[in-house]
């Protein structure tokens, strides 16, 4: 199994790749050591590798994947327990001292991939088994994880050092400026072209091909920075290979359909997931034993709805799979519709792409080129598997790209509740064309703001510089180049 794989090998790998010497960006530096020393087997290659798929089961990569993704939104609230780092993100009153902000689990993944992609070519020169096919399939994976990782970075806080060198020695200077949203984003989608020619399209096992970035995998990426970036021709044209490549499909919306995707994991709806196996799980502190966080109150009677008058009539994605009726947050905490897993291993994995999400980013893409009819047919794919209440269906006319960007951005909110991509998605569509549809990122503030802070929150998202977070005060004390993001500045 990969897991075991990963517990097998990460350790090794990273020992040869980390120290501990902390500097700007937390990258661990490798010394000339491990350089002579590590670097001459396809065995240590493949070790480095799974070492980069290992640190992305870092508790708190883990927890701001959610964070990032979820708490400026309008689908969770603070609970007793939140932190106070948590309420001030919510109030919006976020501060450079808030360590929500602090990007260090990214850029350290992002330096097991550099490492890897800088030195796995010279493994070659010592053992010729390392055949150049799989030297390039394992760097694919590299530059896969490392622009997953940028396009979470890019996405939260907008300007990002762009570092792309492996942290090797203590001398190594840390003193990289900001590059701009549009440098790292070309950045990453020209690492995932490059990539995907030379990635795996099947392992010959199911584990890994959802445990590893495929060339599916990569896809489904580059399909999400297309979008974000408005190129909707080439989104389209990058779902449609995952579509036409036969390999996915939706998971039937039947009594099984729950354990399938999120209790049992790596379902054939499923592109790529990060295996948590029997590693420790950041949900279970914040939702399960501590429940930082509950839905917030309007989503199951008005995002999901509710039939009064039939109570089995149901959106299955609802009650008793992405929340409960009390308000606790059910997707990876549940066993079943109604018990709690208990908090042992093996652990649910956290989805990072699956095909639901796949369908409806060609469906926006669609809806952005005016091609409202075919946009529809895909939304009501997904609404019929998961058997969408009447009360929220859209009577939306084809030509209606407000309305269909309205309609695609609700179903997302009820397909992909609390898997870390709600503000993602509200952000995304509320830039668009320079920010033509801020209405969105508005109303959610009034549906969801704390009623004493509402009217502040508001002044503060009118400001675009805001919908970036700030860059932690511990960079900017040990990196003179960096330069805080203006909103913050002031």
């Amino acid at each position: 199994m990969y897991n075991n794989k990963i517990l097998r090998f990460a350790l090794i790998a990273l020992v040869f790749i980390a120290s501990s010497c902390d500097k700007w960006l937390y990258l661990e530096p490798q010394d000339a050591i491990v350089r002579q020393q590590f670097w001459q087997t396809k065995e240590q290659a493949n070790a480095a590798l799974i070492g980069c798929y290992s640190s992305l089961l870092d508790g708190d990569l883990g927890y701001k994947m959610f964070a990032w993704g979820e708490l400026r939104a309008d689908m969770v609230t603070p609970n007793d327990a939140a932190t106070l780092d948590e309420r001030e993100i919510v109030g919006g009153n976020i501060l450079e001292s808030n360590n929500i902000t602090n990007w260090r689990p990214f850029y350290k993944t992002i330096n097991y991939c550099n490492t890897l992609i800088e030195f796995a070519p010279q493994v070659q020169q010592f053992d010729p088994t390392y055949k150049t096919e799989t030297l390039n399939a394992d760097i694919a994976e590299a530059k896969a994880i490392r622009s997953l990782m940028y396009f979470y970075l890019v996405r939260t806080f907008g300007e990002v050092p762009l570092k792309l060198d492996a942290t090797v020695s203590d001398e190594t200077g840390f003193t990289l400026a900001k590059s701009s949203e549009a440098e790292v984003l070309q950045f990453i989608i020209q690492d995932l072209k490059e990539a995907e020619i030379n990635a795996v399209t099947n392992f010959g096992n199911s584990t890994w091909n959802k445990g590893r970035f495929t060339k599916a995998g990569i896809q489904a990426l580059l399909a999400d920075v297309y979008l974000w970036n408005e190129d909707y021709d080439a989104c389209i044209a990058t779902a449609n290979k995952i579509i036409d490549s036969g390999q996915f499909g939706l998971v039937a919306g039947n009594t099984s359909w729950y354990h399938t995707l999120y209790v049992a994991g790596n379902s054939p709806e499923s592109i790529f997931e990060i295996q948590y196996g029997a590693q420790p799980h950041p949900f279970f502190p914040i939702i399960r034993n501590q429940r930082r966080f509950i839905a917030a109150p309007h989503v199951l009677e008005e995002l999901y709805s509710i039939d009064f008058v039939n109570p089995d009539n149901a959106d299955i994605r609802a009650d008793g799979a992405s929340l409960r009726s009390d308000g606790r947050i059910w997707k990876y905490i549940g066993q079943n519709s109604s018990d709690q897993r208990t908090d042992v291993a093996p652990y649910p994995n956290w989805i990072v792409y699956r095909y639901a999400d796949v369908l409806l980013m060609k469906a926006e893409a669609l809806a952005q080129k005016e091609q409202g009819e075919e946009a529809l047919q895909l939304v009501n794919m997904i609404r019929t598997r998961a058997n969408a209440l009447e009360a929220t269906e859209r009577g939306v006319e084809f030509d209606d790209v407000n309305g269909l960007t309205d309609y695609i951005l609700e179903e997302r909110a009820r397909e992909f509740a609390f898997e870390g991509k709600r503000w993602f998605d509200v952000l995304r569509n509320s830039r668009r064309k320079n920010y033509a549809r801020l209405d969105i990122l508005l109303s959610m503030v009034t549906m969801s703001a704390p009623a004493d802070r509402q009217q502040s929150i508001l002044n503060k998202y009118r400001d675009r510089m805001s919908h970036y977070l700030p860059i932690f005060q511990f960079e900017l004390q040990t990196n003179k180049n960096l330069v805080q993001n203006q909103f913050y500045a002031k």
